[in-house]
């Protein structure tokens, strides 16, 4: 059985009482469940607004970013898609931004900066799919969006998660590292190219670099060889 559009569009995030306390969930049981291991901690700002953006290997990793940030945020999540039920529950429990990736609807927008204003923590995945284990181009949404709510970007990955559920049920404890660099940002647009389209395309690679260089390069994907994660990787001192 699998969920569709016509559930998801109908998501919003849940209280942040709510949230805090389902981190505390996520933290004990995949402190139980898995061998995580977090680090670059010491690079989130102590408090909002801010935006994270993640790579995303697998429908759980939502779960992960929550165990990695320690605190709650709100996550933008692609609407146009079919998820099986059994990967509803999280997105159902901790509530979501629905995001059509074909088209950024102004009540998306209006709600991220509204979270912001909040001193919310806005969670991206900016290539709104989970079907590889290689880095992809980010979509423009997540660029625009970034740019929009002028506030700091937080770069995170994340590694072992493609077969982390199977794993769980089979009795063995998957790894999985979390890496946080160091932020960037408020972003201006217009240093990122002359139009608006290329401007969101030069920042969507410049996002996807910066997760890249906390990620081996087996994970590269599109951005191997890509100088540009050598030059963050010297200035995250890694």
């Amino acid at each position: 059985m699998k969920v569709g559009p016509n559930i998801l569009k109908n998501l919003s995030p849940r209280p942040k009482v709510i949230r805090k306390l389902l981190g505390y969930l996520a933290m004990l049981l995949f402190s139980t469940l898995t061998k995580t291991k977090a680090r670059g901690r010491h690079n989130l700002p102590p408090k909002g607004p801010f935006i994270v953006v993640v790579n995303h290997f697998s429908l759980i990793d939502g779960a992960f970013v929550v165990y990695g940030l320690l605190r709650p945020g709100i996550f933008l999540m692609a609407s146009d898609q079919h998820v099986d039920w059994f990967y509803f529950w999280a997105p159902w429990l901790y509530g979501l931004i629905p995001l059509d990736r074909e088209q950024l609807a102004p009540s998306v927008i209006k709600q991220a900066i509204s979270a912001i204003k909040n001193g919310e923590i806005l969670v991206i995945f900016p290539e709104a799919t989970s079907n590889s284990t290689q880095l992809r181009h980010a979509k423009k949404g997540a660029a625009y969006l970034s740019a929009v709510t002028k506030v700091p970007v937080v770069p995170m990955s994340l590694e072992g998660t493609t077969n982390a559920w199977k794993s769980i049920f089979r009795g063995i404890r998957p790894t999985i590292k979390i890496s946080i660099g160091k932020k960037f940002g408020p972003v201006n647009l217009k240093k990122y190219g002359k139009s608006k389209d290329e401007a969101l395309k030069n920042f969507g690679d410049e996002i996807m670099c910066r997760i890249a260089a906390l990620m081996p390069e087996k994970h590269h994907g599109v951005f191997k060889g890509n100088r540009r994660i050598k030059d963050i990787r010297i200035e995250n001192d890694r």
